[in-house]
């Protein structure tokens, strides 16, 4: 008898910038066929994909026909909350493997829809705003500014009157598709992260770590610290019931869900909360403290209804994610990046001399390395 014939998958990554050729690299270690798109080819996961060709990833009408010309097994993305309903609902339509519905992606998306389907029931949530023209701020100071639905920290501002409310207000509606931003109550208190994963609506894995952002830059991250130094027993069973009731509340029934939450006076607070990986290499710290590969455990999930990797048992072994990050408009410098000689592994997203490209347009990652703690 002759051997069979191994059928192999084709997987369609949405986006290439360093978070998405992640995604790249898994599926072709686990012997997929990798096809990315983006606008430009302005990211390392377009050379690394056996599949490159430009198209903008909110174009659904142009990815359908790509989807169905190259015979697509699964759409998807990594840290992109732009591509996630996009990536929903084209999988609805070609009924292809998904986690959320293009729904829920949508609800993530937007901030204050989020605000909204959580709830004041919801322990996690915060007063909130939205306006779509100057109007007096009604949740007190200070408070976080952000445009109601965009990504990567854009838009973000610290105000601490109606003055300053004024004076940010294009700068931050600017980068909302509907022109609308959201006023939030500070929270003030130290900032955490929750990895988490979650299997017919029962949650899997959560690790819980600090995170760290630059004093200078509001939201922009600096370093990730695993396990969380700062989180106790009793707000870490509060942060679990807090994200068991958000999921629910939005209809994240399966796959990976990433919180931004802030703990003051010992209350966990929900800031952003998406369904999918984080934008942060977290899976990678991950993996190496624990020892479980979200991001293998995703396409596996997705492609053949496997999650032997949550069977594995493991401990945290503490560790640390530090980005390097430069002012956009400049040139790459990695002569003056220090990297610890203790790094088990490190990144940079330019080459010497490369022009950094604005992304939050104020301090944007230029590379990352993980260490041991």
């Amino acid at each position: 008898m002759g051997k069979k014939s191994i059928v192999v998958k084709k997987v369609l990554i949405l986006g290439v910038a360093a978070v998405q050729m992640d995604a790249i690299l898994q599926l072709k270690k686990m012997g997929c066929e990798t096809y990315a798109v983006a606008m430009a080819k302005d990211g390392p996961g377009a050379d690394k994909a056996d599949h490159f060709d430009i198209i903008n990833v909110l174009d659904e009408e142009r990815l359908e026909k790509y989807i169905l010309n190259n015979q697509i097994d699964v759409v998807y993305s990594t840290g992109s909350d732009l591509a996630m309903p996009v990536a929903s609902r084209l999988s609805e339509k070609l009924n292809l493997p998904h986690f959320v519905s293009s729904e829920t992606a949508y609800i993530c998306n937007h901030k204050n829809i989020m605000r909204e389907k959580l709830t004041q029931d919801c322990k996690g949530n915060i007063p909130y705003q939205v306006l779509n023209s100057i109007q007096k701020v009604t949740v007190g100071f200070p408070a976080i500014l952000k445009p109601s639905d965009a990504q990567g920290q854009r838009g973000i501002y610290l105000i601490h009157s109606q003055e300053e409310f004024e004076k940010y207000f294009e700068s931050t509606r600017q980068f909302s598709k509907e022109k609308k931003v959201i006023i939030e109550k500070y929270v003030d208190g130290p900032e955490i992260s929750v990895n988490g994963y979650i299997v017919n609506e029962e949650l899997k894995y959560l690790i819980i770590s600090d995170r760290e952002t630059w004093p200078k830059y509001t939201g922009l991250i600096h370093k990730h610290i695993v396990p969380s130094r700062v989180v106790n027993e009793k707000n870490g069973k509060e942060i679990q019931d807090i994200i068991k009731n958000a999921c629910h509340r939005v209809g994240i029934k399966n796959g990976p869900v990433y919180f931004q939450m802030k703990i003051e006076k010992g209350h966990p607070y929900i800031i952003e909360m998406t369904p999918r990986l984080d934008g942060c290499h977290m899976w990678n710290i991950l993996e190496k403290a624990t020892g479980v590969n979200l991001m293998k455990l995703v396409f596996e999930h997705l492609l053949y209804d496997k999650i032997t990797e949550l069977e594995k048992k493991w401990d945290i072994r503490p560790m640390e994610l530090v980005f390097w990050c430069q002012e956009p408009h400049s040139y790459m410098n990695r002569t003056a990046l220090k990297l610890p000689k203790d790094a088990i592994e490190y990144f940079y997203y330019y080459e010497n001399g490369d022009y950094i490209r604005p992304v939050n347009g104020r301090y944007d990652k230029v590379g990352y390395y993980i260490r041991k703690l």
